[in-house]
């Protein structure tokens, strides 16, 4: 592939699996590991022509504290954040043989500033579990609160759903832009086929709760047709969001487990779990490919 006005080179890749121990069943990530040279056009074009729902650039950090700097790009444009990224951009730094100035914690950096990285199993895994999924600190939300009655009567029309079915809503923004709606049970979530036209530029989660006794307290859905994904298949920002309104909402407990992308035949495993004032956020990455990109 050819650079549109960066030195062109070949440069370091991986793709992964982001929220799954087993490849093709979580949310699949481009890595360029690599990027330092890489101007913005040929990132964004890169992007379009990977057609995941996001493809990252690993870049050396601007901030003395960072260890990492990434850019987060889908197809449809750059984000701040966003969360399936930061754990397959910090698996491939570190699979690339990189070293966190602090032991057992990488600092990122990227659009909405420090983003920190842990490896662990946490209180969310169960019992017998590996510890070798990783987890990012949830950033500070940019826009919280209830919706507006006329959005969410504009959501409910674009589930296709009756407004009683809506149980809370909130705005859960760290950066994309998202807001949410919980629904009544996770049935109700995975029935869901949503107008895009109604949805527009909204950035859209969907979340209900599983029957008692199941592995996952939730099902989550993300919905974002103004990036170019109509469905994004295990979504870490949003799943981050959430564990902040639902814990702090005495809606969830302090730890708990959701899974997203069971319509799109995937099976994502988000582990939420909150220390002190901190939700973190995590999950297996899955190794899928690797070797070298002509940019």
């Amino acid at each position: 592939m050819t650079s549109l006005g960066s030195v062109v080179r070949e440069r370091r890749f991986a793709q992964v699996d982001v929220f799954t121990a087993q490849a093709l069943r979580g949310n699949p990530l481009a890595v360029v590991v690599d990027a330092d040279g890489l101007d913005d056009a040929t990132m964004a074009a890169f992007a379009r022509w990977t057609q995941l729902s996001e493809t990252t650039f690993l870049l050396p950090p601007t901030d003395a504290a960072a260890d990492y700097r990434v850019r987060i790009f889908t197809p449809g444009g750059e984000l701040p954040f966003a969360g399936h990224p930061t754990l397959g951009s910090c698996h491939a730094w570190l699979a690339a043989g990189g070293e966190p100035r602090a032991a057992g914690v990488v600092v990122q950096e990227c659009g909405v500033g420090r983003v920190r990285v842990r490896r662990g199993g946490g209180a969310s895994a169960p019992a017998g579990d590996a510890a070798g999924r990783l987890f990012f600190a949830a950033p500070p939300l940019r826009r919280s609160g209830p919706l507006d009655e006329a959005l969410v009567q504009r959501i409910t029309a674009a589930l296709g759903v009756m407004r009683h079915d809506v149980l809370h809503h909130q705005w859960v923004d760290n950066g994309p832009g998202w807001c949410a709606v919980m629904l009544r049970s996770a049935a109700q979530v995975l029935a869901c086929r949503p107008d895009a036209a109604l949805l527009d530029e909204l950035r859209l989660g969907v979340v209900g709760p599983h029957e008692a006794g199941s592995e996952a307290l939730f099902e989550v859905r993300a919905f974002v047709p103004s990036l170019g994904v109509g469905e994004d298949p295990v979504t870490g920002s949003l799943n981050a969001g959430l564990g902040q309104w639902l814990i702090g909402a005495g809606l969830a407990p302090p730890a708990y487990l959701a899974a997203q992308g069971t319509v799109l035949g995937r099976a994502g495993k988000v582990f939420i779990e909150q220390a002190g004032d901190t939700v973190w956020v995590g999950g297996e990455v899955a190794g899928c490919v690797e070797g070298t990109v002509t940019l």
